[in-house]
């Protein structure tokens, strides 16, 4: 006898949509996660982009999406997964904890991603000590500083507006492009206290005990120039955060999880939803709409063999 009908394995968007949907079906619903539930939305200050919210706070998105699983009796508790084993009718939920199993009808991997590193000289030494993945939780001790961002997608266009609100001075450093919402990435330009260096690669961290800047190189006339900054913010992307899944084999070859249209993988009652999926949009509104179909695929699975 399974523990739950459905365990799912993340609480950003995705799980915690699957989780309403799921209770919703009459299923048995736990959702683990290592961390505090929101996903990346805890990191995002502003979230302008979710269909009748305006613009709202990731932390209070998150706060309410968890509210809301919590209404409708979803348990939810503080454990790092580390394996799924499929026992063909039931799946086993290791997790890191000794003698903490959970056995499911269904499984949901709704893990999300984790902080692409740029591996540059120096990032390890100064590592939480200058360099950060998360404007919200540092940003408040960047005002009147210089700070750098690195990036130029959504989350590095976001971030910076952000911490341009209280810093001395942003620069922005980008390989390419600023590749942002457009309306993002205008406004940031207009600000003053803004500066953008598009084309340059982050050559190194300057510093020693503390980071006093970041070298950059030109990507095509190699020249070089330092720039001096008291906090750096990495956006240079996301990787999966799927490797306890690898022996399943449901990764694709850059560690996303491979789903159909239904968000079923290729083993039987174990779906996959929201970032750490193959995909080809990664908000948080196409997680929810992730979370939601599984989940209806889930309760469709177990009504078909129970």
């Amino acid at each position: 006898m399974a523990d739950y009908d459905l365990v799912i394995i993340g609480s950003g968007p995705a799980g915690m949509t699957a989780a309403v949907y799921g209770v919703r079906a009459n299923l048995s619903v736990l959702m683990l996660d290592r961390l505090a539930p929101g996903g990346q939305m805890i990191n995002t200050s502003e979230i302008q982009n979710y269909t009748g919210m305006g613009t709202v706070e990731g932390t209070v998105l998150a706060l309410r999406m968890f509210e809301h699983t919590r209404e409708l009796g979803v348990e939810f508790d503080y454990r790092t997964v580390l394996e799924i084993r499929d026992q063909g009718e039931t799946k086993t939920v290791l997790c890191e904890e000794e003698g903490c199993i959970y056995t499911a009808r269904t499984v949901l991997i709704s893990v999300g991603t984790s902080p692409r590193l740029l591996k540059a000289p120096k990032e390890e030494r100064f590592a939480g000590r200058g360099i950060s993945w998360c404007a919200v939780c540092d940003g408040a001790g960047c005002r009147d500083k210089d700070v750098a961002v690195i990036g130029g997608g959504n989350s590095a266009v976001e971030e910076a507006i952000y911490l341009a609100g209280f810093a001395k001075s942003v620069t922005v450093v980008v390989r390419s492009r600023l590749s942002a919402d457009k309306r993002a990435c205008q406004r940031l330009l207009d600000m003053e206290q803004v500066k953008l260096y598009a084309g340059w690669d982050v050559a190194e961290f300057c510093g020693e005990h503390e980071l006093t800047g970041v070298r950059i190189r030109a990507r095509e006339t190699k020249e070089e120039l330092i720039i001096p900054c008291e906090r750096v913010f990495e956006y240079i992307g996301q990787i999966p955060a799927t490797e306890c899944f690898l022996e399943l084999g449901i990764l694709d070859e850059k560690g996303y999880v491979k789903v159909n249209e239904r968000m079923e993988t290729a083993v039987p009652g174990v779906f996959g939803a929201g970032d750490c999926v193959a995909k080809e949009l990664r908000q948080v509104i196409t997680a929810c709409g992730d979370g939601a179909v599984a989940a209806m695929s889930a309760a469709r699975y177990i009504r078909r063999y129970w």
